[in-house]
């Protein structure tokens, strides 16, 4: 009798084991399991616009002197985006942009190259949302968080790129986290260093860490969506040449503009016995909502100031650019088109043989 009612406890037991295994691995109420969806989407976008050079006249083939102008389709992508699963996701992006190098003999001919090509790893199972480790082709950590809110990358480049000497795409390894609360993140990343345009020629490689701080997520009005970066770019042409770019940028995001003002500071060096050239500047922008963000009339204001060599007293470039684009309506989705009726000009002080620069354009965005 004794055996037998042990034989039955222990069949009991055995029984329930599963049932309370499972009882445990129930999600609780209310629980959203993660979406494994396998898919993969295509998109594209296109630069175009046509171009009307004042000043400086340019001398045709004919020996003319004439003021240029041009019809032009500046950049092409098509984006191809997916998702393995919630933690694996990737890009890849060829870019079509014209050959502007000189003696080249595919001069002004459309390269098909490779702009973006990364894995994305989530990490928002073991740690706050929004945290990742990037590898591969991508983008670089200060020119790819500013372009989020300034949207104008088909009129020119930024500030950081055009005068700062910085990539937009590099290949690299990155880990990124943002601050619980929308505080905001920080990003760090080791790359070539060469930009997504030539092949790492050495053992160099660049370092670049951003971090963001929203010092008033909670706030109401115009302080919510205040925001200050501090970004740091340290590399080297060859050993012991360096190749160094600091910046701090402070931008607040409202309903009807957005602004930002850059600082830069920048160190080079050709090799290790030339002469390292300290340079510096400033820009700033803004762009007025006439309606709302993307929706309807917009205006561009920006001024950018640069100083190439801080030894060359009052050498300075500076650049003005304003205009006026039209967001077309887009209901139903996230594509967008634009185009923008826009001036551009370029002076320089105390720099020798650098003629004064002044451009009309017809900017048009294609982004789907």
């Amino acid at each position: 009798m004794i055996r037998r009612g042990v034989r039955a406890a222990i069949a009991a037991a055995a029984l329930s084991m599963p049932v309370a295994a499972a009882a445990q691995v129930t999600p609780a109420a209310g629980y959203t399991p993660p979406d494994d969806t396998q898919a993969i989407r295509i998109g594209a976008v296109i630069f175009w616009d046509y171009t009307f050079q004042n000043q400086p006249k340019i001398t045709d083939a004919g020996g003319n002197s004439v003021k240029l102008s041009a019809f032009d389709v500046k950049r092409t992508y098509i984006n191809v985006t997916g998702n393995i699963s919630h933690v694996v996701s990737f890009r890849i992006t060829p870019d079509i942009s014209p050959d502007n190098t000189t003696g080249s003999s595919l001069l002004g001919s459309r390269l098909f190259r490779l702009k973006y090509g990364y894995v994305n790893l989530a990490l928002d199972d073991w740690m706050w949302r929004g945290s990742y480790v990037r590898l591969g082709q991508q983008q670089t950590l200060f020119i790819d968080s500013q372009e989020g809110v300034y949207r104008y990358r088909w009129q020119g480049t930024v500030f950081a790129e055009r005068d700062g000497g910085l990539s937009s795409s590099d290949f690299g390894a990155v880990f990124r986290t943002q601050f619980k609360g929308n505080y905001g993140d920080v990003a760090v990343g080791v790359y070539n260093g060469e930009g997504y345009s030539r092949t790492e020629p050495n053992n160099q490689k660049a370092v670049e860490l951003r971090g963001t701080v929203r010092p008033l997520p909670n706030a109401n009005g115009i302080l919510r969506n205040l925001r200050f970066t501090g970004f740091m770019h340290q590399d080297s042409v060859f050993k012991d040449a360096e190749r160094n770019r600091y910046l701090f940028s402070a931008m607040v995001e409202h309903r009807r503009f957005n602004a930002n003002f850059d600082w830069l500071a920048k160190q080079d060096q050709t090799s290790a016995t030339a002469a390292e050239v300290d340079g510096d500047g400033w820009s700033f922008f803004v762009t007025p909502f006439f309606k709302e963000k993307g929706n309807g009339f917009e205006g561009l204001i920006r001024y950018d100031s640069l100083r190439p060599n801080k030894d060359v007293t009052d050498g300075r470039q500076n650049r003005w650019i304003a205009g006026l684009a039209y967001w077309f309506p887009h209901p139903g989705g996230n594509a967008t088109a634009a185009v923008m009726l826009d001036y551009e000009q370029v002076t320089f002080n105390n720099i020798a043989n650098q003629p004064k620069q002044q451009r009309v354009f017809v900017h048009g965005l294609i982004n789907f």
